[in-house]
C-alpha cells in the first residue's frame, strides 16, 4: 500500500484542492472532446469558433448555465429539490480520493516526496462502489421532489438501473480482488507489474465496460433521461445551476469509471508494455506515471463518445434483460471458474495459467455468442409481432387514462385521421373533377376549331 506517513495536513489540503481543480478542468475538456469527436463521427467540424480549436466553447456553456434565470417549480419540495443535485455532485467528487494517479513524486520547489494519491485503505474499492451507490439518491430525490410525473418515472428507472448494473459491476471487480489479493487501489496497481488484469480477466473486463456505461446513464443506456419518452427524465424540472450540477455529476462519473477501469484493469499509472523495462524502469517513475494514467483514462473517455455516436438507445425491457439474465449470471460463473483457478494455484502448487487463459477465451466467445443470439431472438420476436394480425378490439381509455395496445390488439380508427382522410379524398375528387372538366373543355375547343 502507498506510504502516506510523510504527508501533513497542508499536503492533504493541497492534494484535495488539486484533485477538485483537475476534475473540473477535465469536465470542461470532456464536453469539448465529446462534441468534437461526435462532430467528426458525423462528418462535421464540431466546435471551432470560440478560442483555438473551439476550446473555449465549454467555458461559454458553463457561463450560460451560471447566468441563466433560475426557476423553481411551485409543486416541488424546495429543500429536497435543491439538495438532490448537490448529493449527486458531492458523491461523484469523492471517488478520486482513492485513485492512484502516479507513483511517489517530488513536489517542485520543495523537498516533499509524496504519492500522487490523496489516501488509500484496505477496502478502497468498496468505498468507490459505496460512493456510486449513494450518488443515485440525488437522481431519485431530484425526480421525486420535482412534483411532476416524468421526472418521477425517470428517477424510478434510474433506481432499477443502478441496482442492476452495480451488481454486475461489483461482480466483475471481484475477479480483480481474487487475482490481486487486495481491495486497496495502490496494491492492485502494484499487482499488475508483470501483466495487466484486462488480459487474464477479459470476460470480467468486458462486463465492466458494459456495466460502467449503464452505471453513468450514457447511451445506449440513458433510459432515466430518455428524451423521446420522458422529456428529459429526472432533470426535466431543473434549470440554470441546479441543472448544471446534474450535468457536472454525469461527466465526473464518466471520468470516475474510466479512472477505475484504468486502475483495476489497465495497470493504473504503469507504463505500457515494453516501456516499463527501458533504462531500469525510468518510465515508471516520477511524473511519467501521471502521463500514462491520463492517456489510459482518456482512451476510455473516447470509448464512451464512440459508443454514443454509434449505437441507438435500448428499449427498457432489453436493457434490464441484458443486466439480469446475461451479465449477472455470466459474472457469477466467471467468479466460480476464477476461484477454482486460484485454489489450484495456491493449494496444489500447479501452474494453472493455461487453464485460466483458455477459460477466459472460451467465456469471452460464449458471451459474444449469447449477446448475438439474444439480439437475433429479439429481432425475430419483433418481426413476428409486426406480422401478427390485430383481432381484438381495444379501448385505450377504458381505465380512465390512455394505455398502449398489447400484441394482438388494435386501436380503433382515430376520428382525426378519419376527418383528415375524408378531407384528402374530397380535395382529390375536386382536383380530378377540375382536371376532367378542363380536359372536356380542351376537347370542345379543338372540335370547334376544326369545324
Amino acid at each position: 500500500m502507498a506510504d502516506f506517513s510523510n504527508d501533513g495536513l497542508i499536503t492533504f489540503i493541497v492534494k484535495s484542492v488539486l484533485i477538485l481543480v483537475f476534475l473540473l478542468l477535465s469536465v470542461l475538456v470532456a464536453i469539448w472532446f465529446e462534441r468534437k469527436v461526435v462532430g467528426r463521427l458525423q462528418v462535421r467540424p464540431g466546435p471551432n469558433v470560440h478560442g483555438p480549436f473551439g476550446l473555449l466553447q465549454s467555458l461559454g456553456d458553463a457561463m450560460k448555465l451560471l447566468l441563466k434565470e433560475d426557476i423553481t417549480v411551485k409543486a416541488a419540495d424546495k429543500f429536497v429539490y435543491i439538495l438532490a443535485p448537490m448529493i449527486s455532485v458531492f458523491c461523484s467528487l469523492l471517488v478520486f480520493a482513492v485513485i492512484p494517479l502516479g507513483p511517489e513524486v517530488k513536489i517542485p520547489f520543495t523537498d516533499i516526496v509524496t504519492p500522487l494519491q490523496l489516501t488509500d485503505f484496505p477496502v478502497a474499492t468498496l468505498y468507490i462502489l459505496a460512493c456510486a451507490s449513494v450518488g443515485v439518491y440525488g437522481i431519485v430525490l431530484g425526480g421525486w421532489s420535482s412534483g411532476s410525473t416524468y421526472p418521477l418515472l425517470g428517477s424510478v428507472r434510474s433506481t432499477a438501473q443502478v441496482i442492476s448494473y452495480e451488481l454486475s459491476m461489483g461482480l466483475s471487480l471481484v475477479s480483480v480482488f481474487i487475482m490481486a489479493g487486495s481491495m486497496s487501489t495502490s496494491e492492485i496497481v502494484s499487482s499488475q507489474e508483470s501483466v495487466w488484469w484486462f488480459l487474464p480477466l477479459a470476460p470480467a473486463f468486458f462486463i465492466y465496460l458494459i456495466s460502467m456505461m449503464g452505471e453513468v446513464n450514457r447511451l445506449p443506456f440513458d433510459l432515466p433521461e430518455a428524451e423521446g419518452e420522458l422529456v428529459s427524465g429526472y432533470m426535466t424540472e431543473y434549470s440554470s445551476m441546479k441543472f448544471a450540477w446534474f450535468f457536472l455529476a454525469e461527466y465526473i462519473n464518466m471520468i470516475n469509471v474510466s479512472a477505475v477501469a484504468t486502475t483495476l484493469f489497465f495497470g493504473g499509472w504503469r507504463a505500457p508494455f515494453g516501456l516499463g523495462m527501458i533504462n531500469d524502469g525510468m518510465f515508471n517513475e516520477g511524473w511519467w506515471g501521471f502521463l500514462w494514467f491520463l492517456l489510459k483514462m482518456w482512451s476510455f473517455m473516447f470509448l464512451f463518445v464512440w459508443v454514443r455516436g454509434t449505437l441507438l438507445r435500448f428499449r427498457y425491457d432489453q436493457f434490464m434483460l441484458l443486466g439480469w439474465k446475461i451479465l449477472i449470471p455470466f459474472a457469477l460463473v466467471w467468479i466460480f471458474v476464477l476461484a477454482i483457478f486460484q485454489g489450484v494455484q495456491t493449494f496444489l502448487e500447479v501452474d494453472a495459467r493455461p487453464f485460466l487463459y483458455g477459460a477466459a477465451a472460451l467465456a469471452f466467445v460464449i458471451l459474444l455468442v449469447t449477446l448475438y443470439l439474444d439480439s437475433r431472438a429479439a429481432k425475430r420476436e419483433s418481426e413476428q409481432l409486426a406480422e401478427t394480425p390485430a383481432v381484438e378490439a381495444f379501448d385505450a381509455f377504458s381505465a380512465g387514462y390512455p394505455v398502449p395496445p398489447l400484441p394482438g390488439q388494435a386501436l380503433p380508427p382515430s376520428p382525426r385521421a378519419a376527418r383528415r382522410a375524408a378531407a384528402q379524398s374530397r380535395v382529390a375528387a375536386e382536383i380530378t373533377a377540375e382536371a376532367t372538366a378542363e380536359a372536356h373543355g380542351n376537347i370542345a375547343t379543338k372540335e370547334a376549331t376544326d369545324d
